[in-house]
């Protein structure tokens, strides 16, 4: 059974959606940390950016839904207009509404938090479980999973670093990632805390003798 650390994750801030871009470099310096950081410890370090966790189309329905559910209220008590025209507008708003916020960048920004933190953490656990991170020989794989359009980063360990390494540390690494986007360097972030994790997991898991690269190097983006 997986073991995992959730990193509660803040906001990237309104003005973040310009530094989701990453480029070939940045994928080679992120792969490139990765192999460094592999090369001391019997962990196993993966690397995923998601687009999304998930594209919440049903959230501008419900917003939508809702509004016009409210707006015949002050029209019923407040004007003379007839049944037929307020049942007109409750229409005519539930469209706006519902077409004005199923923009992604809008979207995205008016699902709860409570809801995007379980979309963030299930998406970060299908991800472990579908690139077999939870197979190493001594479950001491380790997975950083970034949601851009979400804003979220999740950290997920598996069960043999599970009681190893604090909860605040994962924590205080995902911060990292983010406070590092926030400046519009996400990759600098992502390849310091790849740093800081190698030598956390080479504290309790050092190499092996032939310390095999049981999962491949390399940057995920879905």
């Amino acid at each position: 059974m997986v073991a995992d650390h959730l990193a509660e994750a803040a906001p990237l801030g309104a003005g973040d959606m310009a530094i989701c871009n990453i480029t070939d470099i940045d994928r080679a310096r992120i792969v490139e940390a990765i192999r460094t950081a592999e090369a001391n410890t019997a962990g196993e370090i993966y690397v995923v950016i998601a687009r999304e966790a998930d594209d919440f189309r049903f959230v501008p329905i419900l917003w939508a839904a809702l509004i016009a559910l409210i707006v015949p209220w002050p029209l019923h008590l407040l004007t003379y207009w007839s049944a037929g025209t307020i049942l007109l507008v409750q229409a005519v708003t539930f469209v706006l509404i519902a077409v004005a916020t199923s923009h992604p960048v809008i979207r995205h920004r008016i699902v709860p938090s409570s809801i995007v933190a379980e979309a963030a953490r299930k998406s970060a656990q299908a991800q472990f479980l579908s690139h077999g991170i939870h197979l190493t020989e001594e479950r001491t794989g380790l997975l950083i999973y970034v949601a851009l359009s979400d804003r979220r980063v999740e950290i997920v360990a598996d069960a043999g670093i599970n009681g190893k390494v604090n909860q605040s540390t994962w924590d205080e690494l995902a911060q990292e990632v983010i406070h590092a986007a926030r400046a519009g360097a996400l990759s600098d972030g992502l390849v310091k805390v790849i740093a800081r994790a190698g030598k956390l997991l080479a504290q309790h898991w050092p190499p092996r003798p032939l310390n095999p690269n049981e999962l491949p190097d390399r940057v995920v983006e879905i």
